[in-house]
């Protein structure tokens, strides 16, 4: 089995890349050689390197994320089957990530990219929801798993029983978003998952630091009124971080160097809350909320930064959640017969616990919030969506856990002085996650269908009328201008505004006529052009010059 290490290797001749040492000298997060061992003909086929093995992880994803595409189902789910199936095959990688690394190389891009779409004013609608699931429901499933963990394995302590219910205890958005965005559901049910999915990694957290704190240190008076003052003080360095350093970032103007510049600011704005014991989570939710309303990004570099930030987000949860299963087998390996039907049992019953708890609350919650309007005379909530058993359904079932919940069992303490039980919580983690994401996630999108939810078109029309409103605002700034180009760009924004006046329902479309005959024009553009390059009569730079300057056209792009 290939691990992958940082360090040295004794065959340096036999390597095409030598292992680089990354973080502190007993870091376990190692790389191997790029090509792999040289080896004299006839000395049979050697295994995969790790590049080759990520190569090929990636080319399955690539395949899977398509596949869950057309049928509805979280990509992640089969992500964590593979893993699982590869962890079992002879010669498969064994990765071994350093615990201080984990949370912040999964999570950071991941919530800075959450962070940055976050809606305010949806936060402050659905307040009651959110925060009961942010505060409530993770501090109850994180008690009802201690306490099972206990009951099963009697030798363990409370800290770390504490500390494994806080890992599994928040949901991960990622797996659900990727089902609900192909079902259309009520908004506010997405924003509802969203929202908990932004804030419960930071109330899971908080519990699980206090556990691992308690369980490895000595647990002082001060210990839990400094980990809740660091949610006010992690808050308020976000904001103060996203008002300084996004400014400074928009001095550079080349897009590489800019986009670098972003995940170089995410990473940091990680480590130095770390370095501060502050919430690495709400800091960063905080930073990205506000870096998104403050800062004003070019479109030249808006657009191609969103393309690589999905596309990284993309590739990090794939290595996360095929990491969920590659963990499983290393752990497996180690165990005798009846450690490892202790281990299946513990792990079954914490995913019983989860999904059960979640559902607990959520009905109870949900009754007691209708409870108050009837006595109020008011939906606290929203009085034009009140709460109903479906959408109580959804936000039961979609509470798959993911990418929050590995990056935490993995960043257990280990090496000389392990966390207490460690590979029992990794074991159970991993266990939970796989169960919530196959069991869960392959029947939410069925679930979803079956209870026929009503089309939602809040989005469109919010999205009709503000782009309605912006050609107003742009004919208007064209006043007083008599040239030709003037009236030409008048008369089209004065026929789309035309149909949005036409109906008390329609809005102004994405794409006017102009728009349709623009494209067409640049389409046969390209044509010609690739036909000149085919057939010789302009050299390569040429080529891309004119290119870049039709997909400047096409796109909207325009030099300021």
């Amino acid at each position: 089995m290939a691990v992958c290490r940082v360090g040295g290797h004794a065959d340096f001749a036999g390597w095409a890349f030598a292992a680089t040492q990354i973080g502190r000298p007993r870091s376990k997060f190692y790389f191997m050689a790029l090509a792999g061992p040289l080896r004299p003909p006839g000395a049979g086929i050697r295994p995969l390197s790790l590049f080759e093995s990520l190569l090929a992880l990636l080319a399955v994803a690539l395949i899977l994320a398509a596949f869950s595409r057309r049928i509805g189902a979280p990509y992640p789910a089969f992500l964590a089957l593979v893993g699982a199936c590869l962890a079992f095959v002879p010669g498969a990688p064994h990765v071994e990530l350093a615990p201080d690394l984990a949370l912040a190389l999964f999570l950071a891009p991941v919530l800075v990219d959450a962070g940055f779409d976050m809606s305010i004013r949806e936060l402050k609608r659905d307040w009651v929801p959110v925060s009961s699931l942010v505060l409530g429901a993770v501090v109850a499933t994180t008690a009802a798993v201690a306490v099972v963990a206990r009951w099963l394995t009697p030798g363990l302590d409370w800290a770390p029983a504490i500390a494994l219910g806080a890992i599994v205890a928040p949901p991960d958005a990622v797996a659900a978003s990727a089902v609900l965005k192909h079902i259309n559901p009520p908004r506010r049910l997405v924003s509802i998952l969203e929202g908990e999915s932004l804030f419960n990694d930071a109330s899971a957290l908080v519990i699980f630091r206090g556990a691992v704190v308690a369980a490895t240190f000595a647990m002082t008076a001060t210990t839990i009124p400094l980990l809740i003052l660091s949610v006010p003080v992690s808050l308020f360095a976000g904001w103060a971080l996203g008002m300084t350093l996004p400014r400074i970032n928009a001095r550079i103007t080349d897009a590489p160097t800019a986009i670098l510049a972003q995940f170089v600011t995410a990473f940091g704005v990680w480590l130095v809350a770390e370095r501060l014991h502050l919430s690495g989570v709400l800091t960063l939710v905080a930073f990205a909320a506000t870096a998104s309303r403050t800062t004003k990004t070019p479109a030249r570099l808006r657009l191609p930064s969103f393309a690589v930030w999905e596309t990284a987000i993309f590739f990090l949860n794939v290595l996360a959640f095929v990491l969920i299963g590659l963990q499983i087998e290393p752990i497996f390996e180690k165990l005798d017969y009846n450690a490892r039907w202790h281990y299946l049992s513990v792990g079954g019953a914490v995913l019983a616990t989860v999904i059960l708890v979640r559902f607990a609350w959520v009905f109870l919650n949900g009754a007691g919030v209708r409870l108050y309007g009837r006595l109020r005379g008011y939906s606290p909530i929203n009085p034009g969506v009140r709460p109903g058993w479906r959408g109580g359904l959804v936000v039961s079932w979609a509470g798959m856990r993911g990418i929050v919940t590995l990056a935490a069992a993995l960043a257990l303490p280990d090496g000389e002085n392990p966390f207490p039980h460690r590979d029992l919580i990794l074991f159970t983690a991993f266990f939970v996650v796989l169960g919530t994401l196959v069991i869960q996630g392959f029947t939410l999108g069925p679930l979803l269908r079956l209870l026929d939810f009503p089309q939602d078109e809040m989005l469109e029309k919010e999205a009709g009328y503000a782009r309605t409103e912006a050609l107003r605002a742009a004919l208007a700034s064209l006043e007083g201008e008599d040239s030709d180009a003037a009236r030409r760009v008048r008369d089209e924004y004065a026929g789309l505004i035309a149909i949005a006046d036409a109906d008390e329902e329609s809005f102004a479309p994405p794409l006017s006529e102009e728009d349709r005959l623009r494209a067409r024009a640049i389409s046969a553009a390209r044509s010609r052009l690739n036909e000149l390059r085919f057939e010789a009569e302009i050299g390569d730079d040429a080529f891309h010059r004119v290119e870049e300057e039709l997909d400047r056209s096409e796109i909207g792009v325009v030099e300021m």
